[in-house]
């Protein structure tokens, strides 16, 4: 399998080369060369920050089709608590599930269930202080993958408990195989997915060594059948067994008040993450139990897949939890193994300079000195997003110094001044002799 499988991906045809792209990328993944944007794959963690603010529509994210639900004997939907959020005037969740049978699902298991049961495996670690303070959620695999690739010192704080979509598909699948008699590789369960992330994590996934889902579908792809389907309910079916904790899951906030400790942040938007995960290296961030932190803006509301506005949809979701219980899923005993990590969270040196250290060093020193002739204005027009950026691509040979406009505009200014040096005091031109 391909380490880094992406599900974002790029259209050339529509790209323009305009830079908004570069300028918002969280780990300068991506490059304009030759008037057209290019994503340097091993860099990319799939936030879907560059589809949001393309004007030209050329980002965009795959995700299964709803027809690759065919493959399978049994169905299983895994709706993420994001979306309810999507439907005006929503005010019973099992209006949405039972329209989900109505697309051709056999089951439907809420992603809010299994939330519940993280959120309660998380109190009890937090209770057990066997990971360093403050804890990191892995609830959002580009933040987890974002750490990995730019903060190796804080790979050890980050919670190893599957995310709920991991865990309750595994959940699902192995409820449904009791329950019909029908081996697991016969049961599909997939995720419907507010953001390009959660597809990429279930490709590739960090933590799990093998997503028990089978495929992520966009909630943007299958919002108008589905809304057609829900008009056709008249008596929904009672397959809601989540609360107010799960579904809080859906904002920003929801994950950390599950907690019922007051000794938490919770940050939205991969801007704000990259501020408090840099304060939280530097040691400046102290006395707190939990950080969440969600890439999108204001949680999985603001995934780029989902198609309502993230602050209407949380505003949506207010007003629906007030119809349910507090939590509906527990524990029964210890934290079972199928809940937690198979295997470490480890720094993966994608930005690395060279494996040789002294190599590496006179890169770096390198780097400096060019940075150093560079304006320093960041502007983009050389299609890195910043001028440390281009630097680093000159001592990489992946572009030449004359790539800064201001370089060469001064290159161009001295061959005049050159040439204007052949030409006599009258005017005319001198013979030069070669």
């Amino acid at each position: 399998m391909d380490r880094f499988f992406h599900s974002v991906t790029l259209d050339s045809d529509k790209c323009v080369g305009c830079t908004n792209c570069i300028k918002r990328c969280p780990t300068e993944a991506i490059r304009v060369r030759n008037g057209k944007a290019h994503i340097i794959s091993e860099r990319c963690i799939d936030c879907g920050e560059c589809i949001r603010v393309c004007p030209h529509h050329a980002k965009r994210a795959n995700s299964d089709p709803l027809e690759n639900i065919g493959a399978f004997d049994y169905k299983i939907a895994l709706p993420a608590p994001s979306l309810y959020g999507q439907f005006n005037n929503l005010d019973d969740i099992d209006i949405v599930l039972t329209g989900l049978k109505g697309l051709g699902f056999d089951e439907v298991f809420e992603v809010s269930r299994a939330a519940e049961l993280v959120s309660e495996a998380t109190r009890r670690i937090l209770a057990q202080d066997i990971i360093p303070r403050p804890i990191i959620s892995s609830a959002c695999p580009a933040v987890v993958r974002l750490i990995r690739v730019r903060f190796p010192d804080l790979c050890g704080h980050v919670l190893p408990i599957k995310a709920p979509m991991e865990v309750a598909a595994s959940l699902a699948k192995r409820e449904a195989a009791k329950r019909t008699g029908l081996p697991l590789e016969k049961i599909g369960a997939f995720f419907l997915t507010p953001c390009p992330a959660k597809v990429t994590d279930i490709r590739v996934p960090i933590g799990p060594e093998k997503s028990a889902a089978d495929g992520a579908i966009a909630i943007s792809t299958i919002f108008t059948r589905l809304t057609s389907c829900m008009e056709k309910v008249v008596q929904p079916e009672p397959l809601a067994k989540s609360g107010i904790i799960g579904v809080g899951w859906a904002s920003s906030g929801g994950e950390s008040a599950a907690l019922l400790d007051e000794k938490y942040l919770a940050a939205d938007g991969i801007e704000n993450v990259i501020r408090v995960l840099e304060s939280l290296e530097d040691e400046r961030i102290r006395d707190l139990d939990f950080i969440e932190l969600n890439a999108c803006s204001g949680g999985c509301v603001g995934g780029v897949l989902c198609v309502e506005n993230g602050y209407v949809a949380k505003a949506r979701l207010q007003t629906l939890r007030r119809y349910l219980p507090v939590a509906q899923n527990h524990l029964k005993g210890d934290i079972p193994p199928q809940m937690k990590w198979d295997e470490d969270l480890e720094f993966a040196p994608v930005l690395k300079l060279s494996d040789d250290l002294g190599e590496a060093m006179r890169m770096m020193s390198e780097i400096d000195r060019i940075n150093d002739e560079l304006p320093g204005l960041d502007c983009g027009s050389c299609g890195a997003p910043t001028c440390r950026a281009f630097a680093e691509d000159v001592v990489r040979e992946n572009s030449r110094k004359s790539g800064c406009i201001f370089i060469l505009k001064e290159q161009i200014q001295n061959m005049a001044a050159t040439l204007s040096s052949f030409a006599d005091p009258d005017g005319g031109q001198q013979e030069v002799k070669t």
